[in-house]
C-alpha cells in the first residue's frame, strides 16, 4: 500500500498566481531599484583623512606582550596606595593615609609591532586593580608621541583574538548543525549585513552624507538581501519584506518627531563627543535616528517573517478559511510575539545602560530626573519608538499576508496546488488535489479537487471534478499489483 505524507512547516510556500506575483513585483521591484540607485549615489570615496587627536579610540595603537612580572613595594615605585583609617574616630585620623607596606606588581612590557617594536616599558599594577598581567600575555598599547619618552606607551586593552574567534566558530557550528542549509544561508546573510555596515554605512556617514538617508538605504539593502537569501524568492518572503518596509518608515517618522521634540542632540558621551570634534559636519541627531532604524531592523525581520509564515501555515491547515479567520488566528500568535519581543528590547537596552543606572541610583536622584536626562532619554526614545514599530508590524504584515493568500485562492491557486494527503481517498486511488473546481456532494470534488490519472500513488492529480458524485467514477475494476486501479475499456 502506498502512503503519501505532507509536511507544510518549513517548506516553501505554494506557487502564487501570475497575477499576484505581478502585483507584488510592481511594488518591490521599483523599491529594490531605488535602493540600488541609492547605494550607487551614496557610495563613499576614500575615507577622509584627519589628524589623530590622541584621545581615547583616536590614539595610535600597537601590539605588545608581557615579558616579566615581579612584586615590588608600592612606595618604592612611587605608587601611593591609600589606606583608610579606622571609621568613627577610633584612630588618630579618619582621613586616608599612604599604605607603606602595600605590595604592587611591576610588569615589563615589550612593544611587538610598529616603528618602535622592541622597546620596553613598565606598568605598575596596584593591589586593588581589576586588571592583572601574566608573562606571555598579549596586550594592546596606545602611543602618545607628544608625551615624554618613558610615558609614550601605555596599556589600553587586552588581545582577545583567540577566545572571540573560538566563540564565533562555536556560534557558526551551532547555527549550521541546527539550521542546516537554512543556517548556512543565515550566516551568509549575516556576513552581507556586516559588509554593508562596514563598507557602506559607516564610511558614507564619515564622508558627509546624511546619516538618516544612509541608514534607510543601507538598512533596506540589508533587509532585502537577508530576507530573500534566508527564506527564498517567494510571495511569503515578499509579504514579510513589505511589512518590514512599512514598519521601518513608521519608525523613521516617529523617531524623527520625538528626537526633534525632545531636543536630543545625540552627543551624550566621550565617544560621540570625539566624533563631533573630529567630524563637526556629521549631524549627530541624525546619527541617533540612524541607530534607531538599524537597531530595530533585525527584530523587525524576525516578527514579519514569523507572521507571514503563520498565515501561510494556517491556510495550509484550513484551505477554506476566510480572510477574517486567517487574520484573527494569526493575530493570536502575533500578540504572544509582541509581548516577548517588547520585553526583550526593553531589557536589552536596560542591560546596556546598567552601569549608568547604577550611578544614578548611587547619586540618589529621582526617577523623573533620571528618565528625562539626555543620556537615558535617548535610550527611552530608542526603545519605545522601535517597540511601536514592532507592534505595528504585526497587524500590518498579518493583514497583508491574509489578503494575499485570500486573493491568491480567488485567482486560481487553490489549496490543491501542491502535493499532500488526500482526505478520505482510497489508498492508491486516482483522486487527488487538482487545479479545477468541484460542486458535487463528494468532499473530494470540492474546490481544488478532481479526478486525476488512474493509479497515481500520491493522489496528485490535475483534473477537474464536478457534479454530484457520491462515489468514485464508474469504470474502476479490481486492484492491480501495487495497489493501483485501471479503467474498464
Amino acid at each position: 500500500m502506498t502512503h503519501a505524507h505532507s509536511h507544510h512547516h518549513g517548506v516553501p510556500a505554494p506557487p502564487a498566481s501570475h497575477r499576484l506575483r505581478r502585483v507584488i513585483a510592481a511594488v518591490l521591484v521599483p523599491f529594490a531599484l531605488a535602493v540600488l540607485a541609492g547605494l550607487i549615489a551614496l557610495w563613499p570615496g576614500s575615507e577622509p583623512a584627519g589628524e589623530r587627536s590622541g584621545i581615547g579610540f583616536d590614539q595610535e595603537r600597537q601590539r605588545a606582550k608581557v615579558t616579566k612580572v615581579e612584586e615590588v613595594k608600592c612606595a618604592d615605585v612611587g605608587a601611593q596606595i591609600q589606606e583608610q583609617g579606622p571609621p568613627g574616630g577610633g584612630g588618630d585620623t579618619d582621613e586616608p593615609r599612604p599604605d607603606e607596606d602595600a605590595v604592587c606588581e611591576q610588569a615589563t612590557i615589550e612593544v611587538t609591532s610598529g616603528k618602535h617594536a622592541g622597546r620596553a616599558f613598565t606598568e605598575i599594577v596596584a593591589p586593588d586593580a581589576s586588571r592583572r598581567y601574566e608573562v606571555g600575555q598579549e596586550l594592546v598599547v596606545s602611543y602618545s608621541p607628544k608625551a615624554p619618552r618613558e610615558l609614550q606607551y601605555a596599556v589600553s586593552d587586552m588581545v582577545r583574538t583567540v577566545p572571540m574567534t573560538a566563540l564565533a566558530l562555536l556560534f557558526a557550528v551551532a547555527v549550521v548543525v541546527v539550521g542546516r542549509l537554512r543556517g548556512l544561508a543565515a550566516l551568509a546573510a549575516l556576513a552581507v549585513s556586516f559588509a554593508i555596515l562596514i563598507l557602506f554605512i559607516l564610511p558614507a556617514i564619515l564622508d558627509g552624507s546624511n546619516p538618516l538617508v544612509v541608514a534607510v538605504v543601507g538598512g533596506s539593502a540589508i533587509m532585502l538581501i537577508a530576507l530573500y537569501l534566508c527564506h527564498g524568492f517567494n510571495v511569503r518572503t515578499s509579504v514579510a519584506a513589505l511589512g518590514t518596509l512599512v514598519s521601518l518608515l513608521l519608525i523613521g517618522l516617529l523617531g524623527s518627531l520625538f528626537i526633534g521634540w525632545s531636543k536630543l542632540t545625540g552627543n551624550t558621551d566621550d565617544f560621540t563627543g570625539l566624533i563631533h570634534t573630529q567630524y563637526p559636519d556629521i549631524d549627530m541627531s541624525g546619527l541617533l535616528l540612524a541607530g534607531v532604524l538599524i537597531g530595530s531592523l533585525g527584530v523587525l525581520d524576525d516578527v514579519t517573517v514569523t507572521q507571514a509564515s503563520a498565515v501561510w501555515e494556517l491556510r495550509q491547515a484550513d484551505p477554506s478559511a476566510s480572510w477574517r479567520k486567517l487574520y484573527a488566528s494569526a493575530m493570536r500568535i502575533g500578540r504572544d510575539h509582541i509581548a516577548s519581543v517588547v520585553n526583550t528590547l526593553v531589557l536589552a537596552y536596560a542591560g546596556a545602560a546598567l552601569p549608568l543606572l547604577l550611578l544614578f541610583t548611587i547619586a540618589d536622584q529621582g526617577v523623573g530626573t533620571v528618565a528625562t536626562s539626555e543620556f537615558v532619554a535617548e535610550e527611552i526614545v530608542r526603545t519605545l519608538v522601535g517597540s511601536i514599530g514592532l507592534v505595528a508590524s504585526v497587524p500590518l504584515t498579518t493583514g497583508l499576508a491574509a489578503l494575499v493568500v485570500s486573493a491568491d485562492r480567488r485567482h486560481g491557486a487553490g489549496p490543491g496546488s501542491g502535493p499532500g494527503p488526500v482526505p478520505g481517498a482510497e489508498p492508491g486511488g486516482s483522486w487527488g488535489p487538482g487545479a479545477g473546481t468541484g460542486t458535487g456532494a463528494d468532499p473530494r470534488t470540492g474546490p481544488g479537487w478532481g479526478p486525476g490519472a488512474p493509479g497515481d500513488p500520491g493522489g496528485r492529480a490535475a483534473g477537474t471534478g464536478s457534479g454530484p458524485a457520491a462515489a468514485p467514477p464508474e469504470g474502476r475494476s479490481r486492484r492491480r499489483g501495487g495497489g493501483g486501479r485501471r479503467r474498464r475499456r
